[in-house]
């Protein structure tokens, strides 16, 4: 694992935030179709999230079970799975403390 290079997943992450944010500055919406498309984003991921979590824990059965006997497919739906997650939180995160920076400004 030592030559695993993840900066192509972090680029792709990138990318689509950058272009649901120039979708939503390019085209003339509302502030509040702006929220609900970030919103349907975020919970996408989790939707998505959940979804490698399942997968991963199907392959581990199978491979538990005999069913299969390619340990590489199993590493790599639990490494899914954990990059996942870890986007997951850092999102979750950094809503959270955008939500409290929000929240600490006087009117």
């Amino acid at each position: 694992m030592a030559g695993l290079d993840i900066s192509a997943v972090n680029d792709i992450a990138t990318n689509a935030v950058k272009q649901t944010l120039n979708n939503s500055v390019t085209t003339d919406k509302t502030s509040d179709d702006s929220f609900s498309s970030l919103l349907s984003a975020a919970m996408n991921l989790v939707n998505e999230t959940n979804d490698l979590s399942n997968e991963a824990e199907a392959e581990q059965l199978n491979f538990a079970m005999g069913y299969s006997n390619n340990a590489h497919d199993l590493a790599i739906a639990q490494n899914k799975a954990a990059l996942s997650l870890q986007y997951t939180v850092a999102v979750k995160n950094k809503l959270l403390e955008a939500y409290k920076e929000i929240m600490n400004i006087q009117i």
